[in-house]
């Protein structure tokens, strides 16, 4: 027997209509590229959305057609999340810090018809755009007075767009399974992966950031969105403060220590998002002007840290210094992100603080919708005492079931399970810690960088044996990459030499931090380098970047 409800699609555009129609004077402020701040709202996100789906739809933009950004966190950029998806279109966000090459491959894989970017990225695009095999038009994100002064085909305004497109649209309705987004890996093991999200998945994920036990995202929120709406759809905050109306604040390109505590405070945010390298900027700027600083004008209550893990040393002082709860979650592209997150139990309630941080640092539990389990090598689910550690696998409604053109071939065992690359315990109230990755990359700032490529670069000197790149400890990045040689006979490459040979070879913040010349390298039995050995060999060397 069924049940006698209506069925409804979820669709990402009946989020915004909602948002118009009950939280439609809630603001979106927006810190934008030329130092400006821009003040719209909710009900002006859905009028402009309208006006651009018109204006894409004009330009032969169809249904499923891949249409990319190169943008940082403004209106504009939030308008082309409902715009692009809402007319059943795919909007795909690419992380413009990734390596040129990569950029290349990225939108050519995905074969996007209209780029839309920030000014700043107009040089980066008029370099690519010979490579570009898919590409129509490029759309500035700007007024027509700020147009950039470069060689792009088809190159057009989109202020131009939305002021001579009609207001006047109807979303069409489509089925809820519909692609909606598309993010792509950042490549660390070959070439970068899509994961292709729906607007089913979406909208569950977008209900999960707004439970209580979720992130408790409400309309009464004033939310700085620090982590950037290229990565992972900004955590999936713009659709969640959609469909509860909280406030957004939008910092742009500018994520200095300095421009974070402004807007905290003339906004007075109380919810914020960030990777742990952007607090340090906070932390930093606040201990340099400690004496001119009123702290009472913050009202920080809550701050999710992701992207990598925080330290135990940052949940204490945002809590000490600010009175700021540290809510540690983790997740992946493909869990769209958001997989556990550390909320606390009624148990935890009369926890000391110093108890309380240690909780903290673990990086929260399963939310709804997500299954989380560890594993062994014999491929069996290990107990959850908070000692086995085992490969951490995850399945749910916003968790990918393969990559965009099957890149990768089947990403599923044979019970559902995703296998994350992660290493990690599980407690009796399942609270995740994360010890280790199985996929020995770096992440700095809460960005991935690849050791294998590094290594591939290093190798091309012709005074270099064997090469080695681990990630070591860093005060500011979390981690950053120690480059190990062992050097040809008669050959003692330094690291002035090694880094002068390597620039432009790999990306600029990818460059290791120092180099380190050794007899030997240690391996397994199969001729693998044993990088667990090497991190524990290295990990209390300290790098010259690394000032503290």
């Amino acid at each position: 027997m069924l049940g006698l409800m209506q069925q409804h699609q979820l669709l990402l555009s009946g989020v915004l209509e909602h948002a118009a129609a009950f939280h439609g004077d809630r603001e979106i402020v927006s810190h934008l590229v030329d130092g400006s701040t821009h003040r719209s709202n909710w009900r002006q996100v859905q009028q402009r959305a309208k006006r651009l789906a018109n204006a894409l739809g004009a330009l032969g933009v169809k249904a499923g057609d891949r249409v990319a950004t190169l943008a940082w966190n403004t209106h504009r950029h939030v308008e082309l999340y409902f715009g692009v998806s809402g007319m059943q279109a795919v909007l795909h966000t690419v992380n413009p810090r990734l390596f040129p090459e990569q950029i290349s491959y990225i939108l050519n894989h995905a074969e996007d018809g209209y780029i839309f970017f920030d000014t700043s990225f107009a040089e980066l695009l008029a370099g690519l755009a010979p490579q570009l095999q898919h590409a129509k038009g490029f759309v500035a994100l700007c007024r027509r007075d700020q147009m950039p002064q470069v060689d792009l085909p088809n190159l057009l305004c989109y202020e131009d767009l939305i002021e001579a497109a009609s207001p006047d649209y109807t979303w069409p309705r489509f089925d809820e399974n519909t692609a909606s987004s598309l993010c792509y890996t950042s490549g660390t093991t070959g070439n970068p992966k899509g994961v292709l999200y729906s607007h089913r998945s979406t909208i569950l994920h977008s209900f999960t950031a707004c439970a209580t036990d979720g992130l408790g995202l409400s309309a009464r929120d004033s939310v700085l969105l620090v982590v950037p709406l290229f990565h992972v759809n900004a955590w999936g905050i713009p659709y969640a403060g959609a469909m509860c109306g909280a406030k957004l604040v939008l910092p742009g390109p500018n994520l200095a220590g300095e421009n974070i505590y402004r807007l905290l405070r003339e906004e007075r945010c109380n919810f914020s998002l960030g990777v742990p390298t952007v607090w340090l900027g906070l932390f930093d700027h606040i201990e340099r002007h400690r004496a001119q600083l009123d702290l009472s004008e913050l009202a920080l209550q809550r701050v999710v840290v992701g992207g990598s893990a925080c330290p135990r040393a940052m949940i204490e002082k945002f809590q000490t210094l600010l009175g700021t709860f540290v809510i540690h979650a983790w997740g992946m592209s493909e869990t769209s992100p958001l997989a556990s997150i550390g909320t606390l139990l009624a148990k935890h309630h009369d926890l000391t603080l110093p108890q309380r941080f240690d909780l903290q640092a673990k990086q929260g539990r399963a939310i709804y919708g997500v299954d989380l389990e560890i594993f062994g090598e014999d491929g069996q689910p290990l107990p959850h005492d908070g000692k086995a550690f085992g490969d951490l696998k995850v399945r749910g409604p916003w968790v990918a079931s393969a990559y965009y053109r099957a890149e990768g071939g089947s990403v599923l065992d044979a019970d559902g399970w995703f296998a994350t690359g992660d290493v990690a315990t599980l407690d009796a109230d399942g609270f995740v810690q994360i010890t280790d990755r199985s996929k020995d990359v770096i992440k700095s700032g809460g960005e991935w960088i690849s050791s294998i490529d590094l290594e591939n670069a290093a190798m091309a000197h012709p005074g270099v044996q064997e090469a080695a790149v681990i990630g070591v400890a860093h005060s500011r990045w979390q981690e950053r990459p120690l480059l190990l040689l062992v050097p040809k006979p008669g050959q003692a490459p330094s690291r002035e030499e090694m880094l002068a040979f390597m620039e432009g070879k790999v990306a600029k913040w990818w460059m290791p931090d120092d180099v380190v010349l050794v007899e030997q390298l240690p391996h397994t039995a199969t001729g693998k380098l044993q990088k667990l050995k090497l991190r524990e060999q290295f990990k209390a060397h300290r790098l010259p970047t690394d000032l503290v």
